[in-house]
């Protein structure tokens, strides 16, 4: 392996060292090519082993690897290194790794110090490796005076709530919750609706097992009401949160189910009034006081508020009027950690989109699911007055939108991204709909198809087999779906340009058009808001990082189960939900949590008081004003609570009297490495 040494690294390791003296050790790696094939390594190692108070430079093909790691520990022991630099991919990727390499080698893991040369350099100026070559060196430069001034930190220490609360009780929330329970902490689980279960339950079977879906369903939930230390609240919200990891303090309001168990048959029976069912998604209607679908949990029957003017329900049972009403109640509960699992919403088509709305033959292919569910055992299937014999089906209705040619949605984006699950729910239906009745004709209208997961390709394997009939569409020539001219045998026209017959324009004569609308991130604005955390482009939940932090936040102890974060089809929801439970167990199986140190610290000989600080700080409860005798005066000074601060800096540039800074990012620190570049 290529090695560049600084002559200090050949002379004998047993010299007399002062305890005081900065010795500090630089590692260039290769990473693989990824740098080396631009940066000339060995130059910037012998460059960078001229600097003052640099006794080790080195390169490595993957200073990564184990190989790399043990490197760093040996020569930490042989030459008493006491800082540490590694230049490689960007810190967000691995400066854990290293700083648990120097901690293992009995150093403060915050006197290592991470230079970014390949996002930052080598990718950026593949073309000019003399320049990056250059650039590598200066910016080696400012890690090496940077870490002359780093001090050894602790990380901040707090006592953690043994509780987590879990916000979402479909699959992914409940699973989560079981999860985090089986390993001896308490759980929350807050769910909006009156009944558990989520979207799963509006399925009859899963892919690619064929298992029945709410008898799975059930099993977890089962799983979950019976675990001792899981507490259910259905009808229930988060209206208020604050606090730290560890220690969060929330406001929760909880509505009322409207009827007991003993006038719920009653009840229900008396209700006259009627609304379109979301459970069959309007296929049907249902009473205000309902029971999502059988075998639901509670199964004690809730009154939709929703659809009850002021809260209010009158309803006459046995001759006698009653009022049902809904009496909210609020409480507080204090947890250590957020799980959201809050789901996501189907796209809605908008009025006229390949004629849904307009024309009653074109529904969602969530509502063909609960189509074919509603008609299980018949024969033969008929819609708007007339047996289905065609059906035809349009991928990519509200995923991989392009601007300019599909409509934005309200908040002036479109949907960029792969809903991911469609294309293999669209064939499920089909093969299902085949299944049951051999001889109606489907034609899959499709932009590409995607069985991206093990087993999936067989669904398409056997709707080719089933005759399904493919045709192919481009996005920026979409299908066109019309009434049929009168008198015609099927309603409807699908009118598309088929790129599997080399562009020819058909026209597919359909009884019933299924649209495979994709997933929308869910509403949730006020959530969101109230626990600081971040949408991502595509307007869904963000993770930290999608490889290392996977389903982390950038709020320390609020992480994501789910599609709250993504598309997702039921299996990656519980191995998500299952991530976020380990990530919560970890962070609070001990009673105790640690964070980075990397906050505000103020230098109250500095500091007069003026509150610029406060005034500038964008997050609850970090900086305040707090009085304190000093020298026998009472005077006001800035207090940095460490749980609440992120170290942002904004109130460093605002102080007039320069008193605050960063712990591991001083002013101090940032003007050494300035000066180093510029030199």
């Amino acid at each position: 392996m290529p090695e560049a040494k600084n002559k200090e690294d050949n002379q004998n390791s047993n010299i007399t060292r002062n305890d005081d003296e900065i010795r500090i050790g630089v590692y260039t790696c290769y990473c693989g090519g990824n740098i080396s094939d631009v940066v000339q390594c060995e130059k910037v190692a012998k460059a960078i082993g001229r600097e003052e108070n640099v006794v080790v430079t080195r390169t490595n093909m993957s200073m990564c690897s184990d190989a790399g790691q043990a490197m760093i520990e040996e020569d930490i022991a042989e030459h008493g290194l006491n800082r540490v630099i590694v230049g490689a991919c960007a810190p967000s990727l691995h400066e854990q790794t290293f700083r648990g390499t120097v901690t293992r080698a009995g150093l403060n893991p915050y006197l290592y110090h991470h230079v970014g040369i390949r996002e930052q350099d080598s990718w950026v100026h593949h073309d000019d490796p003399e320049g990056a070559t250059e650039k590598a060196i200066r910016l080696l430069s400012a890690g090496v005076a940077k870490s002359r001034l780093l001090e050894p930190l602790d990380s901040i220490c707090l006592d953690a709530e043994k509780h987590a609360l879990v916000i979402g009780g479909g699959v992914a929330g409940l699973r989560a919750a079981w999860d985090i329970a089986r390993r001896g902490l308490r759980v929350t689980l807050l769910e909006k609706t009156p009944f558990l279960g989520g979207r799963m339950a509006q399925l009859e079977t899963m892919f690619p097992t064929g298992e029945s879906a709410r008898d799975a369903l059930h099993k977890l939930i089962e799983e979950v009401i019976a675990h001792p230390l899981i507490t259910i609240f259905t009808q229930a919200e988060l209206v208020g949160m604050f606090g730290y990891v560890g220690n969060y303090q929330a406001r929760i309001v909880q509505h009322s189910r409207g009827v007991s168990d003993d006038l719920a048959e009653a009840a229900m029976e008396a209700c006259q009034t009627e609304v379109a069912d979301a459970y069959n998604h309007n296929l049907t209607k249902r009473k205000v006081i309902y029971r999502a679908y059988p075998g639901c949990y509670p199964s004690t029957p809730a009154v939709d508020w929703e659809n009850c003017p002021d809260g209010h329900l009158e309803v006459e049972i046995d001759g006698r009027k009653m009022t049902l009403e809904d009496k909210p109640k609020e409480f507080d509960l204090t947890f250590g950690a957020v799980v959201v699992a809050t789901g996501f919403n189907l796209y809605e088509p908008y009025q006229g989109e390949y004629g849904y709305g307009e024309l009653p033959e074109v529904m969602t292919l969530p509502q063909f699911i609960r189509f074919l569910a509603l008609h299980e055992g018949d024969n033969e299937l008929s819609w708007n007055g007339h047996p289905i014999a065609n059906v035809a089906m349009i991928h990519c209705v509200g995923s991989r939108q392009i601007e300019g040619i599909n409509q934005p949605q309200p908040d002036g984006n479109v949907n960029n991204y792969c809903s991911r699950i469609c294309c293999i729910a669209t064939l499920h239906a089909a093969n299902e709909l085949k299944e049951r009745l051999p001889d109606v004709n489907i034609f899959d209208v499709y932009e590409d198809i995607r069985t991206y997961g093990r087993g999936h390709e067989e669904y398409y394997t056997e709707a080719s087999a089933n005759k399904v009939r493919f045709l192919r569409f481009h996005d920026d020539e979409l299908p066109e779906v019309v009434a049929a001219p009168e008198g015609e045998a099927h309603p409807v026209i699908v009118k598309v340009k088929d790129y599997l017959t080399w562009g020819e324009e058909l026209e597919i004569p359909a009884d019933l058009v299924v649209l495979a609308v994709g997933i929308m991130p869910r509403q949730i604005d006020d959530l969101i808001k109230m626990l600081k955390i971040s949408p991502g482009t595509d307007r869904f939940l963000l993770e930290v990082h999608p490889k290392l932090r996977p389903v982390e936040t950038a709020v320390p102890g609020i992480v994501l189960a789910g599609s709250a974060q993504g598309p997702m089809n039921i299996q990656e929801s519980v191995a998500a939900a299952s991530a976020a439970a380990a990530k919560v167990s970890v962070l609070l199986s001990s009673g105790r949590v640690e964070l980075e140190p990397f906050v505000a610290r103020v230098n109250l000989d500095r500091c007069d008081g003026t509150g610029t600080c406060v005034e500038v700080c964008q997050y609850e409860d970090a900086i305040a004003l707090e009085t304190m005798t000093i020298d026998g005066k009472e005077v006001q000074r800035a207090v940095v609570t460490p749980a609440n601060c992120v170290g942002c800096g904004v109130c460093v540039g605002a102080c007039p009297t320069r008193a605050l800074d960063v712990q591991g990012w001083t002013i101090d620190q940032y003007e050494a490495m300035v000066d180093a570049i510029a030199l």
